[in-house]
C-alpha cells in the first residue's frame, strides 16, 4: 500500500510568493515523511490551480527534495506542442535522478481549452496525436509523424530521459470505457468520487491486466483514489479546519463555470462538505477516526494508491503540515504493515 499526495496548487489567502514557498515547504515535508509521490494539476486561468507550468513548479520541487516522486495530474497535451513536452519531460526526469511521474490527459474544463483557441472537438484530436508523438519521442532518437494536427519528419530528439522506456505514466479515470487502454497498456490511474463509483473501475482494470502479457512480467500498477483528507488531534478541530478549506476549495473549482453562467451539478465531490464527509470523500478526524475510514474507503474501491489532498483552499501551512505528519507518522504505518488491498 503506497500513499502519495495529490495537489491542485489551488489559490488561498497569502500572497502568491508565500503561496509558492509554503508549496515547497511542505514538498519537503512530504519528502521526509515518506510519502510515495507528489502529484499537482494544470489549470488556467483560475484560482483552482496556480501551478498553470507544472514543470517550472516541479523543477523547484525537485531541487527541494531527493526521494519524493515528482508527479503531473495532468500535463493538458491540447495545449502545448508536444516537441516542448517532450524536452521538458526529459528535463524534469534528469533535473530529478528519476523520479518524474507523468500523467497526461485532454483538459477538463472547456474554458480553459476556450482561452487557447482549443475547442472541445478538437482537444480529443489534439490529445492523441500529442501523446503519440511524446512516447515515440521517449523511446526513438528522431521523430516522423503526419496527423491532423502535427506534422513532423525526421526530426532529432536530443534529450532523453533516466527512466526507460519512459517515466510511468498516469491518467485520471472517471469512464469505464478507458479501462481497457489503460490496464492494456500499463498506466497508472487515479480516480476521484466514492467508493462504490470507484471500485467497478478497479475491478475492471485488474480483470483486463489479469488477460494482458504485461502481467507476467511486471506488478500491478497503482490504482489511485483521491480523498481530501484533514488529520487534527480532536475531531473538533479538523471538522472546523477542513469545512473552512473545502468550501475555499469549491469555490474555486466552481469559479470558470459561475463565471460563464454554468455551474458543475455532476462533479463526483459535493458541494457540501458536511455530505462529503457522509460519502468518504473527505476524511477529517482524528489520526484513529482517519484510519478507520480510510481502511473503509480503499476496502470499498478496491485502489491501491491513496492520493491525499493535506493542502487545500485556505488551509494554513501549519495546519496542512500537521495534517500530513500525523497521516504519516500515526496512520500510514498501519497500512504498511498490512495492505488492504494485497
Amino acid at each position: 500500500m503506497k500513499f502519495g499526495v495529490f495537489d491542485h496548487v489551488d489559490r488561498g489567502q497569502v500572497s502568491l510568493a508565500e503561496h509558492y514557498e509554503n508549496r515547497l515547504k511542505l514538498a519537503e515535508a512530504y519528502d521526509r515523511e515518506g510519502f510515495h509521490a507528489y502529484h499537482i494539476a494544470e489549470h488556467h486561468s483560475t484560482p483552482l490551480g496556480i501551478a498553470s507550468s507544472p514543470s517550472v513548479f516541479l523543477s523547484a520541487v525537485a531541487q527541494r527534495t531527493r526521494r519524493l516522486r515528482l508527479g503531473t495530474c495532468v500535463f493538458t497535451l491540447p495545449l502545448v506542442n508536444p516537441l516542448r513536452l517532450l524536452e521538458e519531460v526529459c528535463m524534469l526526469d534528469q533535473m530529478s535522478g528519476g523520479r518524474l511521474e507523468m500523467g497526461v490527459g485532454r483538459g477538463s474544463s472547456p474554458y480553459e481549452l476556450a482561452y487557447f483557441g482549443v475547442t472541445p472537438e478538437a482537444s480529443g484530436v489534439l490529445y492523441k496525436e500529442g501523446y503519440e508523438v511524446l512516447m515515440q519521442g521517449l523511446k526513438s532518437r528522431s521523430i516522423t509523424f503526419e496527423g491532423q494536427h502535427y506534422r513532423f519528419k525526421d526530426v532529432p530528439v536530443e534529450l532523453e530521459c533516466i527512466q526507460k522506456p519512459t517515466p510511468p505514466v498516469w491518467y485520471g479515470l472517471s469512464a469505464p470505457a478507458a479501462v481497457p487502454w489503460t490496464a492494456e497498456n500499463g498506466i497508472n490511474i487515479m480516480c476521484n468520487g466514492p467508493a462504490d463509483k470507484i471500485r467497478p473501475l478497479t475491478d475492471r482494470y485488474r480483470e483486463v491486466w489479469a488477460g494482458s502479457p504485461r502481467s507476467s512480467r511486471q506488478p500491478l500498477p497503482l490504482l489511485g483514489m483521491v480523498r481530501h483528507i484533514v488529520v487534527a488531534d480532536t475531531r473538533q478541530e479538523a471538522l472546523a479546519a477542513g469545512k473552512r478549506g473545502f468550501d475555499r476549495w469549491y469555490a474555486s473549482l466552481q469559479h470558470l463555470w459561475r463565471l460563464h453562467g454554468n455551474p458543475m451539478t455532476h462533479y463526483p465531490i459535493p458541494e457540501d462538505f458536511n455530505a462529503g464527509v457522509d460519502l468518504g470523500v473527505i476524511l477529517a478526524g482524528t489520526p484513529d477516526e482517519v484510519a478507520e475510514g480510510l481502511a473503509r474507503e480503499l476496502e470499498a474501491s478496491g485502489a491501491n494508491y491513496l492520493l491525499a489532498r493535506l493542502a487545500f483552499g485556505d488551509l494554513t501551512y501549519e495546519e496542512s503540515l500537521r495534517s500530513a505528519q500525523l497521516l504519516a507518522r500515526e496512520v500510514m504505518p498501519r497500512f504498511v504493515r498490512e495492505s488492504v488491498t494485497a
